[in-house]
């Protein structure tokens, strides 16, 4: 008689910056390797041999890529989680101890109970575009907080900002070429491009950001690309409470492209302007403004 049961295996993996703390369930095996080429190469062919179901990695600010790349390589399916879905998991199952051994493990119970979407990664193309987009924002948030030490600091110091500030807009100028190069190398994106800078107040930048970071776009229609971005109101209703309506899951790194892009049309069609006058500065109304808009 056949007993035997195929199970589903799930793999959670923590990642640190020098380790990576995996563990795979229901096999309780659990094992660690270093976080370069060689421990992840060992970490891949290990896993491998027990074909699972999906691997779960936390997005850890690029850390986990090379550990996703070579997994995408090696036709493991995986999935880039939300570090705060994992963190309010670990809150409904009463889970309060930490180590990187126990994260593994709740990361791996996460992915069996929850089921996750699997993850694709993006283009070549479009993923150096992405890069491109978030570098250039880096790079402005340093200038920005450069021009402002050259308001407040003594003039003799003067002359140790303003060489800086001619380096950064340097930089930033070859950034926004290479951005222009990658959207003329790709006739999807171009014809993209051409859409979105049609619409008062998208430039370059702003198209290349949402081009890069919204893929789905030219694929889904206006109400779902809404709910995506994070401008589409949510039902908040319980009991007596009726009829009021919350905007969340606003995409951070979409932000700039559409928050700079609606400041600009703002300031350039009066017509936009009576979307946000009633409140002026606020956040939630700029959001509510872009629904109207897009």
């Amino acid at each position: 008689m056949n007993t035997k049961t195929k199970q589903n295996i799930n793999v959670g993996v923590d990642t640190g910056k020098y380790q990576l703390d995996i563990y795979i369930r229901p096999l309780d095996i659990y094992f660690t390797v270093p976080n370069d080429d060689k421990g992840i190469k060992e970490a891949v062919k290990t896993i491998k041999k027990y074909k699972p179901e999906r691997i779960v990695i936390e997005a850890t600010g690029r850390l986990e890529m090379p550990f996703i790349l070579a997994c995408a390589n090696a036709n493991l399916p995986f999935t880039i989680a939300n570090p705060i879905h994992v963190k309010r998991f670990a809150g409904a199952i009463g889970q309060r101890a930490k180590t990187d051994k126990l994260d593994a493990q709740l990361i791996a119970h996460y992915s069996e109970a929850i089921k996750p979407k699997l993850s694709q990664l993006k283009p070549d193309t479009m993923q150096a575009m992405s890069d491109l987009v978030t570098r250039r924002n880096q790079l402005l948030t340093m200038q920005t907080m450069e021009k402002n030490r050259l308001q407040i600091m003594p003039k003799a110091l003067a002359m140790t900002i303003k060489p800086v500030l001619t380096l950064f807009n340097n930089q930033i100028k070859k950034i926004e070429e290479k951005i222009v190069k990658l959207i003329e190398s790709c006739p999807e994106y171009q014809a993209k491009n051409t859409i979105l800078q049609s619409m008062t107040g998208i430039g370059k930048i702003a198209a290349a950001s949402i081009i890069s970071n919204l893929p789905e776009l030219g694929y889904i229609n206006s109400k779902q690309a809404s709910s995506l971005i994070g401008v589409a109101p949510m039902n908040r209703e319980s009991g007596r409470y009726k009829g009021h309506r919350k905007i969340q899951g606003w995409s951070t790194s979409s932000e700039n492209g559409f928050i700079h892009g609606y400041d600009v049309s703002d300031a350039i069609k009066p017509s936009f302007q009576s979307n946000i006058s009633t409140f002026i500065g606020s956040r939630e109304t700029q959001k509510s403004s872009h629904h109207r808009l897009y």
